[in-house]
């Protein structure tokens, strides 16, 4: 079985493509690793990630630079040659879905650009009659 589950911080936006399809995100996750180096600190690892499709819109739409994630996929690996003849080997997360992860007040601080948002008094937002375009369900 390949099943890889991540979580931590996206290092920046995520790369939005749109073949006219699908949409494809790419993106970076800071990962912290679960014990010190020789000098107390704990290291971190940032696996490139891939998602395709609904799961690419909700990242690009409510995601973004040090929004805490959890990503579920599979392992991916690949190689190609640079420009140079050297082979490079690759190895990525084939994004199967994504958990919002930490509180919401801290993944709006994270967002560089915030867009206007209608809030009720109580802080909530004000949700629409129709819920058509909510992108999971």
């Amino acid at each position: 079985m390949n099943k890889v589950l991540v979580t931590g911080r996206m290092v920046k936006d995520a790369t939005i493509n749109d073949t006219g399809n699908t949409k494809i995100a790419k993106f970076t996750v800071a990962t912290q690793r679960n014990f010190k180096d020789k000098d107390g600190k704990y290291g971190a690892d940032f696996p490139m990630c891939t998602a395709f499709g609904k799961t690419a819109e909700l990242i690009e739409k409510y995601f973004h630079k040090g929004s805490q994630i959890g990503v579920i996929g599979r392992l991916n690996t690949g190689s190609y040659t640079d420009k140079n003849g050297n082979k490079v080997y690759t190895t990525d997360i084939a994004v199967e879905n994504v958990e919002f992860i930490g509180s919401k007040a801290d993944n709006e601080t994270a967002q560089k650009e915030e867009s206007p948002k209608s809030e009720a008094a109580d802080g909530f937002m004000n949700i629409p009659d129709s819920l058509d375009d909510v992108p999971f369900g």
